[in-house]
């Protein structure tokens, strides 16, 4: 089957419709599919209510296998809905710890239904250099605190319980509303998501499902720990937002008769597909004129740019779909000291990605965050990596972008917390392909309800945007021909006691049809060389390239003014 043809339309590539497209309605400027998410927790009003009268997480006796868990899950579903409570508004949690280890990709993989949202989210391992305030997270900053809860390795989710959707630019009334169905004493009740890259742009198409930003609570949740699993549910109501304890019951019931109690196995070492057709946006000649006016603007002193991120999105054409799980389950397997994610709003396409970057990660009144930036290639050899990691560490270039990354950050959580630590101040982070230049902060909020503070003066980093960020951000409007969306924006999750979020590097978004949008972005400082920069982005998307059996001699090379197309 050929990939649909497009047609160009107000300077966007627009997709052709035909007698077999969904019904759409316009929102804005915009159309979108219709589709039922349960309740949107930021209507209008949400962010000041107040927490939900009745939080609660139950755990129910353990299983030996899925199958069990997903019958005591139904049984117990029942049991609530002949005793309603009498709040009219709240949010359960009902666990079914299971004693053995399951895969959280391979239960997802299960579940196969494209009208529920799916979400996935792995985190790294603790790197080794963490410092001290962010390793001391069994203090809660108001005494001590033993820790109740088993932190999961991989979370999968299918379903909405409540979700999170809007097409303003996300709000401290935004982050409130989400936080009125989340506590501390329901730790694991979390809200999966993600915020575009800069939501005062225009959305293309192929990111409209997702608005300005989009995070779900899942109905239905794999929990993969260590050595055991636990299968979840999760039902939210808030009558005051038109949705009803028995509406709630009633879409909850209908999702778990869709479950799938067994797994699928995903096949983690290659994709069977090949590359067909490339289109790279921007060209290398359009690169390196973007680059060159960025260093007459960062060398003039006219101007105040000290540095910006420029970004390239790369259109691939496969022979056959892909499945996201599938690619998923790759760059796990190659995912050391990074993590892993899967967003996808239903019936929409998939935010898949593999980011060795965090933001933040805040536990209690603890942060942590780090500083990224240069990269180079692995050695072959381990001599060769030595020489070129050697070579990473003493480049001015390098040395001058990174420390723009790292003051930054530093600069900016000194204005909201107490306490912070950098150590080490420069070392290498070295990732199975690439190997970047990094250092670890750590500091102490003075108030849990300084979060939404953190996030919003970190996002955009200078790691991902540049400095100063407003002349940074307006120089991407003017010269990046493309819509970044959720790419190097804000990914992961907010809980009661604690929150993580990446930084949406390293992804791609995947369609429905032949059709995966890669990003892939590189640093432009004084001293770059818009031809070693374009060679680093092609080492940056090489992950996925790989995967997808890259071929270069069949592929055909096209240009497009704007990768504005549904996937």
């Amino acid at each position: 089957m050929a990939p649909s043809s497009s047609l160009y339309s107000s300077g966007r590539l627009l997709p052709s419709r035909t007698a077999s497209t969904p019904k759409l309605v316009r929102v804005g400027r915009w159309l979108r599919p219709t589709c039922s998410l349960a309740m949107n927790g930021c209507a209008a009003g949400a962010g000041d209510r107040g927490v939900v009268s009745l939080q609660e997480t139950r755990v129910l006796p353990a299983a030996s296998a899925p199958q069990e868990a997903v019958g005591q899950l139904r049984a117990a579903v029942a049991a609530l809905n002949a005793e309603p409570p009498a709040s009219s508004c709240g949010i359960i949690r009902i666990e079914v710890p299971i004693r053995q280890r399951g895969d959280a990709i391979e239960w997802l993989h299960a579940q196969r239904q494209s009208s529920l949202p799916r979400c996935f989210f792995s985190a790294r391992a603790p790197l080794s250099d963490t410092p001290a305030i962010a390793a001391a997270v069994t203090n809660n900053g108001n005494g001590c605190h033993k820790e109740q809860w088993e932190q999961p390795v991989s979370v999968a989710g299918v379903g909405s319980a409540v979700f999170f959707r809007g097409t303003d630019p996300f709000s401290l009334r935004d982050w409130r509303a989400i936080k009125r169905f989340l506590s501390r004493d329901c730790p694991l009740i979390r809200a999966y998501g993600a915020i575009r890259f800069d939501a005062t742009s225009d959305a293309s198409v192929e990111w409209e499902d997702y608005g300005a930003f989009y995070f779900v609570v899942p109905q239905v949740e794999f929990n993969e720990l260590e050595e055991s699993s636990v299968l979840a549910t999760t039902i939210a109501w808030d009558d005051s937002l038109s949705w009803t304890w028995r509406s709630a019951v009633e879409e909850l019931q209908s999702t778990l008769h869709k479950i799938s109690p067994s797994s699928v196995k995903v096949n983690r070492s290659t994709i069977q597909t090949a590359i067909i057709n490339l289109n790279h946006v921007p060209t290398k000649a359009s690169w390196d004129l973007a680059v060159t006016k960025a260093l007459q603007m960062i060398k003039g002193r006219q101007k105040d740019l000290v540095k910006v991120v420029l970004a390239r999105c790369s259109r691939y054409i496969t022979d056959t779909c892909i499945d996201p799980l599938e690619l998923l389950a790759c760059l796990k397997v190659e995912g050391q000291n990074a993590y892993q994610f899967c967003i996808q709003p239903p019936d929409a396409p998939a935010f898949v990605g593999n980011s060795p970057e965090q933001l933040f990660h805040r536990k209690y009144l603890n942060i942590s965050s780090e500083a990224l930036a240069g990269t180079r290639a692995r050695g072959k050899t381990r001599a060769d990596d030595f020489e070129i990691g050697q070579d990473l560490l003493l480049s001015i270039k390098e040395d001058t972008e990174f420390t723009i990354v790292r003051d930054s950050i530093k600069k900016k959580l000194e204005m909201i917390c107490d306490e912070v630590v950098v150590n080490p101040s420069k070392a290498l982070r070295k990732l199975p392909r690439v190997q970047h230049l990094s250092a670890q902060l750590a500091a102490r909020l003075r108030n849990e309800n300084d979060e939404f503070d953190i996030l919003n003066a970190l996002h955009p980093s200078p790691a991902v945007c540049g400095l100063p960020t407003e002349e940074a951000r307006q120089f991407i409007r003017d010269y990046e021909i493309f819509d970044r969306g959720m790419y190097a924006g804000p990914v992961g999750w907010f809980g009661g006691a604690e929150s993580e979020f990446a930084v949406g590097i390293r992804s791609a978004l995947l369609g429905k049809g032949h059709s995966t949008l890669v990003y892939a972005g590189a640093g432009i400082v004084e001293g770059t060389n818009p031809s070693f920069e374009w060679d680093e982005l092609d080492l940056k998307a090489s992950q996925f390239a790989k995967l997808l059996q890259y071929q270069e001699q069949h592929i055909c090379y096209q240009e497009a003014r704007n990768m504005g197309t549904l996937i």
